[in-house]
């Protein structure tokens, strides 16, 4: 069994803590449904944001979608010129016997354009 990622992307409308946590339970719920994921499976859930991301920690979803036991971190993106703003990112890690190819990447709305190579329509 080998530990795989998988990567999700969200822009939110604003910086507020309705936002932030939404989206990002939205997100998270995208990805273990797209994928298939147990939380029993799950390794861990690095989470990101671009530094106008400031009213609330994106792990705060993943703790009220009950997902208590799995290691969480969060973090804060650099703060790249001409990248996009209100932006959370994900990486999460999943013990798996998928291959890298059959891994469904999750890029909602504006994030299409941050990997439009990964996008699924």
């Amino acid at each position: 069994m080998a530990v795989r990622g998988v990567r999700g992307a969200i822009v939110v409308a604003s910086n507020s803590p309705e936002e932030i946590i939404g989206g990002t339970a939205k997100l998270l719920t995208a990805m273990i449904e797209q994928n298939c994921i147990n939380v029993e499976d799950m390794a861990a859930i690095i989470f990101s944001v671009t530094p106008d991301l400031n009213s609330a920690f994106p792990a705060t979803a993943a703790r009220q979608m009950g997902l208590t036991m799995v290691p969480l971190f969060g973090t804060c993106e650099a703060d790249v010129e001409g990248a996009p703003g209100r932006c959370i990112r994900v990486l999460l890690l999943i013990n798996t016997d998928k291959k890298l190819c059959d891994i469904k990447h999750v890029y909602l709305g504006e994030a299409r354009d941050l990997r439009p190579d990964l996008t699924q329509e």
